[in-house]
């Protein structure tokens, strides 16, 4: 998606707000389509099934855009076998997560799985520590166990004990933990390899394969299945798959990484108000104390990242 001039900073930050709309108001839609399918007139489509069709949908959008990618990158020569291979990889590790998250928000509310499902921004820098040896700011720790009270009051653990935490939530915090290391693996995958949108329709194929092929073992798609949550297939698959992500590519070239990441956290502040608006949801009052606190860790996490980024540019500036 090309640019015939660069994007300001502020048109940036307003499309990557835009992304977060797309991707919190999805919560609802990957709901409703559950709800729609197991409803008495209308024939099953499980989760596998829908999670294969919303990324070969999100795959199709993105695909002509990675196409030009590599059109625009002939002196560098096709991607080879190797780094598809990664790019597959990737789509499988996509594939656990969007599969957790979507049996989770099954047995969950909208608004417990986009607020749980936030909990990988303070963990992607825990997944590099572990798994990447990457240094990890002293601020990550004091938000991680900000997010794991907040997590607490969120799911009614705190007055009702863990029992209070329900099998969806459970599937959601696997969920998030596997964002965290796919989020982790494609910041370091897209810069080293040059070629984002590649990579985006690769793992948005792999997800999509790996969707179909567990559906037809393990569940009973159907032609009508689809047809009674196209729209929910639509919105899920070209809004959230393929034009937000690809949104997303464009925007973070013209602003802070750390900056974005704070927009993007808006993400499950829309599911929560669409799940409001659309479902009928509420929370309790200390629910909402606890998102609060979720939605208050993740900000000084990654303001606290920007900050020393700042900090270190000035003084690389002053060094002759």
């Amino acid at each position: 998606m090309p640019h015939s001039r660069p994007l300001s900073r502020l048109r940036a930050s307003l499309i990557l707000l835009l992304v977060s709309f797309i991707w919190g108001s999805a919560f609802v839609a990957q709901k409703t389509a559950f709800d729609a399918v197991e409803g008495a007139t209308a024939p099953a489509l499980g989760p596998l099934a829908f999670t294969g069709a919303r990324f070969l949908l999100g795959a199709l959008v993105v695909l002509p855009f990675a196409l030009r990618e590599n059109r625009q990158a002939r002196s560098r020569g096709a991607p080879g076998a190797g780094l598809l291979a990664i790019f597959c990889g990737i789509g499988a590790v996509l594939f656990a997560a969007s599969f957790t998250q979507q049996l989770g928000i099954i047995g969950t509310s909208v608004t417990n799985a986009g607020f749980l499902t936030a909990l990988y921004v303070p963990l992607v820098p825990v997944v590099a520590l572990v798994i990447f040896r990457q240094s990890v700011r002293k601020m990550i720790w004091p938000g991680a166990a900000g997010c794991l009270a907040g997590l607490w009051l969120l799911t009614g653990a705190a007055t009702n004990g863990l029992s209070a935490l329900t099998a969806g939530d459970l599937w959601v915090l696997v969920g998030a933990l596997f964002w965290a290391f796919h989020v982790t693996v494609v910041g370091v995958m897209a810069t080293r390899s040059g070629r984002p949108l590649t990579l985006a329709a690769a793992q948005f194929l792999t997800c999509g394969v790996l969707g179909w092929a567990g559906a037809f073992a393990f569940e009973t798609p159907t032609l009508a299945g689809m047809a009674a949550i196209a729209p929910e297939i639509a919105y899920a698959g070209i809004l959230s798959v393929g034009v937000a992500f690809t949104l997303q590519v464009v925007a973070q070239r013209h602003t802070h990484p750390a900056a974005a990441a704070i927009i993007l956290s808006m993400e499950m502040v829309f599911a929560s108000l669409a799940a409001v608006v659309v479902l009928g949801e509420r929370l309790s009052g200390v629910q909402w104390l606890g998102a609060g606190l979720i939605l208050a860790s993740i900000i000084a996490v990654e303001s606290a990242a920007a900050l020393g980024d700042r900090r270190r540019g000035a003084a690389g500036a002053l060094t002759p």
